[in-house]
Formats: C-alpha cells, structure tokens, sequence
C-alpha cells in the first residue's frame, strides 16, 4: 500500500447526517462530494476513444518467485500488490483525481448506521471472474477472513473488524468493535476480493492450492489483466482481458489501452537505466534522481526528439522520506542521540552537489497538507497536545520546528558544535578522535543498509559529516532479496525509507507509528516507533469528527514525530518527472492529485511503426 498511489488509499468519509447515512450510497467522499455527482461517465482527464493494443514495456529491479502477494514468504510478480493490482478488483476504485474519493467496482453501493459500527456492500451483479464465475458475498466473506489472517498489512488495518457475514448472495455486512471511527466503512472498500473457489480447489497436477503459500500458478483473478507468461528470473508477462466484466464502468472508460504489458527483470537501478535509453525494452521511466533529470537526458533517441521529458504537476501529500534510525536499539533510544544525528546532515551541500538544486526539503510528515504542523501549535492542536504535555519534549510548546539549515560558513561548525553536546549529555564523548559510550567505552557506530549500489551517492556525504562527530559510519549494500528480509525482520541500524500519506491520514498510521506495529514483523513501522503519546494521537486522528478535528489532531501527531527525531528527514521533489518513448500517446492532462495514471495512456499505432523500424524492434 506504499506505492506512489497508496497515498490516495485508505480515505475517510465525510460527516453525513443519520438519514443520509442510512440510505445506500455509490460513492464516498472525504473533503468534498465528488465532482461527477450521479452522472459520472468517466474521469474527465481520459481519452474516452483512446486506443487500444501494442505492448507497453517495463523494467525492474530483483526477481520474483511467487505470485501471491498476500504473503510476507517469497517476492511478489511485477503488476502484483497488497491491494490486488491488476489482477484483482477491489469492493471500490479509490478515485486518482479527487483526494479521498471512491467509486463503484465489484461494490455498486454501500450503506452504513450514523455511528459507524458497521457497514454493508452491495455487489454489482455483473461482477465477474476470469473464468465467468460469478463474483458472490461468499468471495467477499473468504477473502477478508483469510487476509486478515495472513496479511500484516490487513492484520492491521482491519484490526478493528470483528466479522464480515454473507446477508445473501449480494450483500455483506461488516461489524466493527468500535464506534465512531469514520474510517472503517471506507477502507473496507479497498478490500481486494479473492476467488475462494479456485485458491480452495486444486492445480493442474492434482494438488490442493494454499492461500497461505507462495505459488506460481498463475491465479484466477477478476482484474482488466491476466497474466500471461512469465521466467521467474527475467521477466512476466500480462494480457488484457478482453471480456473484463468491468470494462465499461465509469472508473475503467478510456484506461487499460495497453493489450500487453510487459516486465523485465534487472539487477540494478544502472541497468534499469540503460534499459531505458536503449528503447523496446522499457518504455516509460519516473525519474527519482535530479542529477540524471538535468543532465543525463542526452543519449541518442532523446537528442532525436524519440524520447519525451515531462514535468506534471502534482496536488497530493508528498511522502516523508527520510534516514530512519532503528529506535529498537539501545544507541538509538535516546531522543538528544537522534537529534544530534538530525543537526549533522547537510541537506543545502548534498541539493547543490547532487541534485542540481531541484529539491526542497521535507520538513513535516504530511508535506504540501493542511496537514502539515507549522510555527507554534495553536487553538485545537495546542489543547491536544496539553493533554500530553508532561511526556512531551518541552520545545514542542515554545520552539518552531526547523531543521538544521548549512547555508553559511558558520553552519557547519554551529550544527556540529549543538550535536557535540547533545551527545555528551546522553553519555558519548570523544575519546582520541572518536565517539564512545562514556561508561563502557564502547565506539559509537551506525551502518546505513542499501539495497542498490547508487545509494552511496545520499548516504556517504552523510557519512562524512557523522565522521566529524567522532561516530564510525558506513554503508552496507545487499541484494534486494536480502534487503526485503532484513527489512521485515528489523535487522538494520539505519534504512532509507518512504511513508506515503494522503489527505485523510487514518487507520494506515497505525501501521506507520503504532507501538504494536513496532514488534509486528514486516510493519513500515521501521523506525521501531514505541511511544503511547504517539500511540494516543494515532488514535485521535482514527476517531476525529470532522474536517478541523482531524486537522488537528495530524499536526499535533506530525509535530510530535519530528519533536522526536525519529528519522532525518530528506527532500522531496515539487513535480512528478516522466520520461517516455515518443511511441506512447497519453491524454492531454493528467490526474493532479495523483499526477500521473499511466493505465490512461496508449500505444500511438503510427508512431510504434515508425519507431520500430528506426530501432529495429520487433512487434
């Protein structure tokens, strides 16, 4: 769910009246009601006459051994997720141009009682498998129980959903063991729904299928792709579904032109590039790394105008993305220990040197939100967080949040000079050019964990600077298989890691902060989080009433996690970059909240020949 669109994942709904609340409803809306209203044909950003066929082609990094991505066990398939992917559909479609809006899929309405202690789905009667099954409540019923019971990620966001049960074929209803969470009712629409007769019956040779297994037989799903083909150490392959029972709802009109889409499996992020500039094996490229955006853009195919760079704009919380250290262990437990860690880095050298000075720091955890805490906290978020304050650091109520700015000559030396002392207070103190714990004189160490080889570019300027302190840093890449296990099992000093957020944060921060998260294996708690403030104000942003309310309760939890240290927050980019081969057609604008729905965009048939021809790529 922490993909770029997970953001958008995971909304609430808007305050309604009982009467309004009872009565069935075919979409949910968190800020504002949908613009498309009853009427709704398709998303208005859409060609609704695009094309359709030719293969879109993309690259990754890894492999992949299993195609149930359900599961912590094995390495899910390209085009696979937590949240169905593209093969299977889901109770809702979470809405890419509208913050915290869902429509009807395999659901065509939804109603719930007005204080939120359940909520009952009525599924479209055309919803269909691949095999022309009929898509039924049982489905529904089978495949919460067994996710929840496999899934952490469904563990957690759906800890409080006590039972789902069948009221006949079409409906099924949710209960909660709480009231008043405005939440529940609307990610249960993000529940990918599972066909309980094909994972409960038997494969080709005779033996019984397993929910709670890696596997690759390619499932039966009720998603717009199916998969095709697939070399578990190269590549796979996934083919549209011609008869896709959905194909003409208002959410799939003018998108999923694509006949083919198709995955190659790289080792790493430099031959994901060269994939790239090469053309015919990866077709499209989010760039991630300002000094190629500004630099490298100058390979053959884009000097001949064949390859196109955009910049599309983007309305959605930026994720916090940042250098997370493993607050499980002991060096890393102290507050004043992080702090200084916080004030050693120098993001101004590393945007000037690195990134071409394309980025802006990230200073809050709902960056480009209402969200978003900012100055000194004030009406409702200062009344919460009264509430805490004798476990709360003191600054938090007289002192703006900043993050260390190097943007003198003195900067360097003031920084390092308030890290020095932070860390002799919490009992570290230099010993012979180097930093050790003042009772047992043990040297104070951290190694950074990468999976790609270019992350020496972020974290060893970082590296150099901890040096200053006296603390012997390094940087550890394995593979992205060892990387992931690690990463589950919280065996890392420090990561490099993203949180997504959207603009109606809820049960997902549980997962993020939360102290049980913290010891569940395979959380994004990352940051082994443990503090019941923290804890708390998870909980007010789950149950707020309305709009002002969870306003404020976020920025008091945002304002709490920086006040903590509990990573060094790092940069985000203002736009969205694109790159793509000119064989690619897409609408004239793209969603905004999202910034880009690639399922929208097409193959150009007179461009793909004329490209094929000038690359020698067969079709």
């Amino acid at each position: 769910m922490r993909s770029v669109l997970a953001g958008a994942f995971f909304g609430a709904f808007l305050a309604m009246s009982g009467a309004q609340a009872q009565e069935w409803q075919t979409s949910s809306a968190l800020v504002n009601p949908s613009k498309y209203g009853d009427d709704f044909k398709h998303y208005d950003y859409v060609n609704p006459d695009a094309p359709r066929g030719g293969t879109l082609n993309r690259a990754v990094i890894g492999t992949f051994n299993s195609f149930n991505p359900f599961i912590i066990r094995g390495a899910a398939a390209a085009g696979l997720g937590q949240t169905g992917g593209m093969l299977y559909d889901t109770l809702m479609a979470q809405s890419p141009d509208e913050p915290g809006v869902a429509h009807p899929l395999i659901a065509e309405a939804l109603k719930y009682p007005d204080d939120y202690s359940s909520v009952t789905y009525r599924l479209n009667a055309n919803a269909r498998w691949h095999d022309g099954t009929p898509i039924t409540a049982e489905d529904v019923v089978w495949s919460f129980e067994k996710l929840k019971a496999l899934s952490p990620l469904y563990v957690r966001y759906y800890a409080n959903v006590t039972a789902a049960k069948a009221l006949n074929d079409r409906e099924i209803e949710f209960t909660f063991d709480q009231k008043g969470n405005r939440e529940l009712p609307a990610i249960i629409g993000d529940l990918a729904v599972l066909p309980k007769h094909w994972w409960e019956g038997k494969d080709a040779n005779g033996k019984q299928r397993d929910i709670a297994e890696p596997t690759l037989e390619p499932p039966l799903g009720s998603g717009a792709y199916r998969i095709e083909s697939f070399n578990s150490t190269k590549d796979v392959t996934w083919l549209r579904v011609e008869d896709y029972w959905a194909k003409d709802l208002p959410v799939n009109i003018g998108r999923h032109n694509f006949e083919r889409q198709h995955f190659s499996y790289f080792l790493d992020e430099a031959a994901v590039w060269q994939a790239f500039t090469k053309g015919g094996i990866s077709d499209v490229r989010l760039e991630n790394r300002a000094r190629r955006w500004a630099n490298d853009y100058t390979f053959p195919a884009y000097k001949a105008g064949d390859v196109i760079k955009a910049e599309l704009p983007q309305e959605t919380a930026r994720p916090m993305q940042g250098y997370v250290f493993n607050a499980r262990l002991p060096k890393f437990s102290d507050r004043r220990v992080r702090q200084a860690l916080t004030l050693a880095f120098d993001f101004e050298s590393l945007n000037r040197t690195t990134f071409e000075g394309l980025y802006k720091r990230t200073d809050s955890y709902f960056e480009g939100t209402e969200l978003a805490s900012t100055g000194l906290p004030q009406g409702k978020e200062l009344e919460i967080l009264r509430e805490y304050e004798r476990d709360l650091p003191p600054e938090i109520f007289t002192q703006e949040f900043k993050l260390p700015v190097y943007d003198t000559r003195e900067a360097p030396r003031t920084h390092l000079r308030e890290a020095a002392r932070l860390l002799k207070e919490a009992g570290w103190e230099r010993r012979g050019g180097k930093l050790v714990n003042a009772k047992t004189g043990e040297p104070f160490t951290i190694e950074f964990l990468g999976d790609d080889p270019s992350d020496d570019r972020v974290v060893l300027p970082y590296v150099d600077s901890l040096k200053n302190l006296g603390i012997q840093a390094s940087l550890r890449i394995v593979d992205a298989g060892q990387y992931e296990n690690r990463k589950r099992s919280f065996n890392y000093e420090m990561i490099l890691d993203v949180f997504g957020q959207s603009s109606s944060p809820g049960n997902e921060q549980r997962n993020y902060w939360s102290s049980k998260a913290a010891d569940a294996p395979g959380s994004d708690n990352t940051a082994g989080i443990r503090n019941p403030v923290v804890d708390a104000l998870v909980e007010r942003v789950i149950f707020t009433t309305d709009r002002a309310d969870l306003v404020a309760a976020t920025r008091a939890l945002d304002r709490v996690l920086l006040w903590n240290f509990y990573m060094v927050p790092q940069w985000h980019n203002p736009n969205l970059w694109v790159a793509y081969w000119n064989r690619l057609g897409r609408p004239d604008k793209q969603p905004a909240y999202v910034g880009l729905d690639l399922d929208s965009w097409w193959i150009d048939a007179e461009k793909d020949k004329a490209f094929a021809a000038k690359y020698q790529v067969g079709r």
